[in-house]
């Protein structure tokens, strides 16, 4: 042993990797333990514009700070235009009873999921367990929240998007068959039209691989989330 070293600088290491978590209620969620809180905001699924639907995972990017039905504006050569066409924003819902009619205003609050971004000191992903349990996590790793596994979505025609199955946007902590909201920008409402539509994975048994999986409906809500894969 030599002799003892100077003492070390003490200075802050921004590890880098960033997580989203969508609570899918008004409440803003919490970053867990040992990480830091960078912003909160809302849930943003996806966005149409010129009747084409551009979409991104719901990543740190899908949480933006202000909410709006209108959050962007489109520019062509020297002009740019704001609400002066019939596009669209689609976001994160909660569990609001479903009104009959389009929300305007302060009535919209109640249905748009809220949304915090952290900074963690590892990266983050999604374990899909394809049956009606949650699965474990691999040996040196811990659990952050456990849900149900969102595949994807689809709204006014065949526009839509959907999740990697790595990300964490992937594992929505509750399952509903009305998980997101459509505003229609230039109107200023929102509204759970009938041409909303979600994808989940769905449970399936060792013994019904490479099988023709039999077609049915499910009804019942407890039903549903039975047959809905789980994730961690």
């Amino acid at each position: 042993s030599g002799d003892p070293g100077d003492p070390g600088h003490r200075r802050i290491i921004n590890a880098g990797f960033l997580l989203v978590i969508h609570s899918q209620s008004v409440q803003v969620p919490e970053c867990p333990a040992d990480t830091t809180q960078l912003w909160v905001g809302y849930s943003l699924i996806y966005l149409e514009a010129q009747e084409k639907a551009y979409t991104q995972d719901l990543q740190p990017g899908s949480c933006l700070p202000v909410f709006s039905t209108m959050p962007f504006s489109y520019c062509n050569k020297a002009t740019c235009s704001y609400s002066s066409r019939n596009d669209k924003s689609y976001w994160l819902s909660t569990t609001a009873p479903i009104p009959m009619m389009p929300l305007f205003g302060q009535d919209i609050v109640a249905h748009i999921s809220r949304c915090v971004v952290c900074e963690t000191i590892s990266p983050v992903v999604t374990f899909h367990s394809q049956n009606h349990t949650f699965p474990s996590c691999p040996p040196g790793w811990r659990s952050l929240w456990v849900g149900y596994s969102f595949l994807l979505h689809t709204g006014a025609g065949n526009n839509g998007g959907g999740q990697s199955l790595t990300s964490t946007g992937s594992c929505l902590k509750d399952f509903r068959t009305h998980p997101f909201i459509e505003c229609q920008g230039a109107r200023g409402s929102c509204h759970y039209f009938a041409n909303l539509y979600s994808f989940w994975l769905t449970t399936v048994s060792p013994a019904e691989q490479f099988i023709t999986a039999s077609p049915g409906t499910i009804k019942a809500t407890d039903q549903q989330r039975h047959k809905t894969s789980q994730c961690n």
